[in-house]
């Protein structure tokens, strides 16, 4: 079965416009103007089981209003959805029990309590046996390594700390499915890292299905195999992260040293200089243009090579040349002929 099955989704919103100041306040209120926003414009993916996939896009994107129409949030405007085989807004319910997710800029941990006190409430919220839930917990607990903090007000915890907990209370009942929406926001390098090894060690021990949206092209690379980008409420882009990457990589980066300083006027045909101080040089060079065979041949003809590198874009800069490409395209479609 496939974890999630969407075709032609679309949700629209209907707002309450008005201009700025006290006159437009005031025409507000005699003859509001209302303004549908089409947050999702018939999106279609789908997920297999124990997937990780990763689900992107910039803010208004349409990413966690997809989240809230499969959880059963949200009823679409239109189309269909599946997750887990059932539909989410007829089926919520029964797909509670099937799921958990994490928003990461909304706690449901009990704020003054300490966290195990919400993981035993969810335990009976879920009708979890105690002797199986205190097991579940006590794996979990290992796994993202909350054993010392179980005990801990919650707003005594770490940010990292907390969103552990938070994954771990969204877990205890053996969901297949994970939906996990920014669940790196703020953390920082070493808290991200904790969390991407217990997510990866869960998929892969236990076969969870994890839908991912994040911000952080590290989350995406560390975990996810398979991407789809969203912008507009559009998918623009659907495929592997290698395929993802290979794509828009047009320009790389090339760091050469020399055993000695550089001629003044140094230049290299088809690259563009970024940076030349003593006997370093960092330039950049469109793939398009020349190939690094050529550059390289260059680089060594002028002067003794003592070490060269060469590093391609970050993920996350090409994710904004995806969104870019996709925004000219959207403009083009808008031009009148």
């Amino acid at each position: 079965m496939q974890a999630i099955q969407v075709s032609d989704l679309r949700k629209a919103f209907s707002t309450r416009r008005k201009a700025a100041g006290f006159a437009g306040s005031l025409r507000a209120l005699v003859r509001p103007e209302a303004r549908l926003v089409e947050a999702l414009q018939g999106i279609s993916f789908e997920m297999e089981e124990g997937e990780l996939l990763g689900f992107i896009g910039p803010n208004g994107a349409g990413k966690s209003t997809t989240i809230k129409v499969l959880t059963g949030i949200l009823y679409p405007t239109s189309g269909e959805a599946r997750v887990l085989g059932l539909v989410p807004w007829q089926e919520r319910r029964r797909l509670a029990y099937r799921i958990g997710s994490v928003f990461g800029q909304r706690p449901q941990l009990w704020y003054h309590l300490p966290a195990i006190d919400t993981f035993y409430l969810f335990g009976a919220i879920y009708e979890q046996e105690r002797q199986a839930l205190r097991r579940r917990l006590g794996a979990l607990a290992e796994l993202f390594e909350i054993e010392d903090l179980l005990e801990t007000p919650v707003r005594k915890l770490s940010l990292g700390q907390r969103m552990r907990c938070e994954v771990v209370a969204s877990l205890l009942h053996r969901p297949r499915l994970l939906l996990l929406d920014e669940p790196s926001i703020g953390l920082d390098a070493v808290a991200k890292q904790r969390l991407r090894q217990a997510i990866r060690r869960l998929n892969e021990e236990e076969g969870v299905s994890v839908l991912l949206t994040s911000h952080d092209a590290g989350d995406l690379e560390a975990l996810c195999a398979r991407v789809i980008v969203v912008n507009h409420g559009q998918l623009v882009f659907q495929d592997q992260v290698t395929a993802l990457k290979r794509r828009y990589l047009r320009t790389k980066r090339v760091e050469a040293r020399y055993d000695g300083p550089l001629a003044p006027g140094f230049r290299v045909e088809g690259a563009e200089i970024l940076r030349v101080s003593g006997c370093e040089v960092a330039l950049r060079f469109d793939v398009r243009a020349i190939s690094a065979g050529a550059l390289l041949e260059q680089l060594a003809g002028a002067g003794n090579l003592v070490d060269v590198a060469i590093s391609e874009l970050s993920l996350e800069e090409v994710i904004r040349a995806i969104y870019q490409e996709s925004g000219r395209v959207a403009a083009r479609e808008e031009t009148p002929a």
